[in-house]
Formats: C-alpha cells, structure tokens, sequence
C-alpha cells in the first residue's frame, strides 16, 4: 500500500481502488493558481531537496505527454513572460513536479508506482480559485489541449498478450529494455 506518512482520507483509497480496478492509462489532474503542466516525479528523490529534478524512468514519455497538453493550450504556449507562469515559458509550458516543488502523497506519482497509468497535473489558470464568469473562458482555453492530451492514448505499444490458445493472460508483466518500470496487462 502507498503510504503518505498521515491518514489517507475515505475519498482518496476509494480513488486508489477505482485506479487500481480499471486499467487506465492516461489521466489529468486539473488544479488552479498556475499556467505550467508537471509531471512525475513529484516528491524529490532527496526528501530534504525542495526544487530537485526527480525523473522516472519514463522521463521522455512524460515530457511528451505534457507538451502535448502545453503546445495545444493557447495561454501556456504563449511566448509571454508578462502572464502568471511567465517563468515556464523558456521550459516550453512544461516542468518536473519536484523541480517546480517537492510534496509527498502526489496521485501522479501514485499512479505511476502502484497503476499502469500516466498522469500530469496541468495548472490551468493564472487564479486558484476563479470567479464563476471566468470558468467559460478557462474552459474553452483547455478544451482543446485536453482532447490533444487525450488522443496520446493511442501513441506507444498495443495488443493483447495471450497464452498458446489465444485467451487473454490477466496480470502479465511487460518489460521494455531500457526503462527500469514495468506495466501489467488489464483484466
């Protein structure tokens, strides 16, 4: 089990449930405050590093996950440094969790260690808490980048791994030479 060092609310193990029962791939966290898109690692690999660079072992993937989030959003592709998230414009929109801030208990790096799945957390506007007239404009200003994101489910390795009579084999673990983190097959 995850341990995050303090008590896991009823809402938080029932998501990590739901995670760990249906084979999902691809996910998005949406947060406010922030124009940038992070992604995995999120806590430092030195707990007391706050702003450590802490890749996985799927770096490049990541990368491209969240750049295809950036590059598809019209604000965080915005060349300006006159915005909120102005110091992200030379990493391209984009940045490690743990280089931006370290924090444990991440459901980015949860999914990563304990599920198949691939998560970024996307800091989708200038304003943590927006106003209700604002929500239309955020909207349309991600809708695009959350259907490009979402169409990057079908870039990487498909099929089905099955026994010598072609019936589907639960559990499976698939390795790629050269990357230290293996996924299993869905039910």
């Amino acid at each position: 089990f995850f341990s995050f060092g303090f008590q896991v609310a009823p809402e938080t193990k029932a998501v990590m449930k739901w995670l760990r029962s249906i084979p999902f791939v691809l996910s998005a966290s949406l947060h406010g405050g922030e124009l940038v898109v992070t992604y995995p690692y999120d806590y430092s690999m030195h707990p007391m590093e706050e702003k450590m660079f802490s890749p996985t072992p799927d770096e490049k993937v990541f990368k491209m996950l969240a750049k295809a989030y950036a590059d598809a959003h019209p604000v965080i592709s915005d060349r300006s440094e006159l915005r909120c998230g102005g110091n992200f414009v030379k990493r391209g929109g984009i940045i490690n969790g743990a280089e931006w801030y370290s924090f444990t208990g991440g459901m980015a790096d949860f999914n990563y260690l304990h599920t198949n799945c691939f998560e970024v957390t996307v800091e989708v506007g200038c304003e943590k808490f927006p106003l209700e007239e604002e929500l239309f404009t955020i909207w349309h200003e991600n809708k695009g980048a959350l259907l490009n994101y979402m169409e990057m489910v079908h870039r990487g390795i498909k099929g089905i791994v099955s026994d010598k009579f072609g019936n589907p084999i639960k559990n499976a673990r698939i390795s790629v030479r050269g990357i230290q983190h293996d996924v299993t097959t869905g039910n």
